[in-house]
């Protein structure tokens, strides 16, 4: 007959249960929520540069008492401070500490630089390059400085939520369906009834298809940059073969230009562009 062993709570430490329990979480994929939560906390303070903190419960999407917890937490570990005449919190220089040891991409950087650069100068708008990591898409290049059509210049390393920009759903509709399936189950752990709605959609496939097919993806009025819902976006992915190298995106006023006339006018200039990038990518 088949048994559960009870693990008492004085033998935690015997030799062997510790690592059998923590193979055993990592083997079902388990992601630990409070430390989920302390990164969006994180990283919504890092994108922004100055937060106080009701705006960091909102762009972290983390409830308020529990995000007052985790800054109290980023306080004590130096990976953020509190500004001298105001209740707004910034990151400090410690938080570089945290990308040690990445290697990046600097060969897609190092070829894709001089495209997105005329084509900036071309059309006046700003491209950015961006690469998938975990749920996010983290930018890797952008040309913002190089246009005054913009209302910030965004830096290497900031990160837009996978579901909520063009460069996301691009990669999602181009990349393996393994990787697919992968992005999409973690984000449905935590995710509230909106981001489970829009998984809906997206495991229905038509919007994937419908990306696969025409070869960009879109977004009006993006909510995740540094002037919610100013700007509006089109996406297409770098891609040689089967493989996505990255995304580059090209974002307008949204008060300017609207998306079908953007996309009649850009997204053929912005496929071109990946076009070309594409093809140093695949040299040997």
């Amino acid at each position: 007959m088949a048994s559960r062993a009870v693990i008492p709570l004085g033998e935690r430490n015997v030799p062997g249960i510790a690592n059998d329990i923590e193979e055993d979480a990592s083997s079902r994929g388990i992601p630990i929520r409070a430390i989920s939560r302390a990164i969006s906390v994180l990283q919504a303070i890092n994108r922004s540069g100055s937060l106080n903190m009701m705006e960091i419960a909102q762009q972290s999407q983390v409830p308020y008492p529990t995000a007052c917890r985790i800054v109290q937490t980023l306080l004590h570990e130096g990976l953020i401070e509190r500004e001298g005449t105001r209740k707004h919190y910034r990151p400090t220089p410690l938080v570089q500490t945290l990308s040690q040891g990445f290697q990046g991409h600097g060969e897609l950087v190092h070829f894709a630089r001089p495209h997105i650069a005329t084509l900036t100068r071309e059309i006046g708008w700003p491209i950015t390059l961006s690469t998938h990591v975990g749920s996010s898409m983290v930018l890797r290049d952008s040309t913002h400085s190089l246009t005054s059509l913009t209302f910030n210049e965004y830096h290497p390393g900031y990160a837009m939520p996978i579901l909520d920009c063009a460069a996301g759903l691009v990669h999602l509709a181009f990349c393996s369906a393994e990787e697919r399936e992968t992005v999409l189950t973690s984000l449905s752990r935590f995710g509230d009834d909106e981001i489970r709605h829009v998984l809906g959609v997206l495991r229905e496939g038509a919007l994937l298809d419908g990306v696969r097919a025409s070869g960009y993806a879109a977004r009006g009025y993006n909510r995740f940059t540094l002037n919610p819902g100013k700007t509006s976006s089109i996406a297409v992915p770098i891609l040689s073969g089967e493989t996505v190298h990255g995304c580059l995106t090209v974002a307008f006023f949204a008060a300017a230009l609207e998306i079908r006339e953007a996309v009649r006018e850009l997204q053929p200039r912005l496929k071109a562009c990946a076009a070309q990038i594409a093809v140093h990518m695949e040299r040997p």
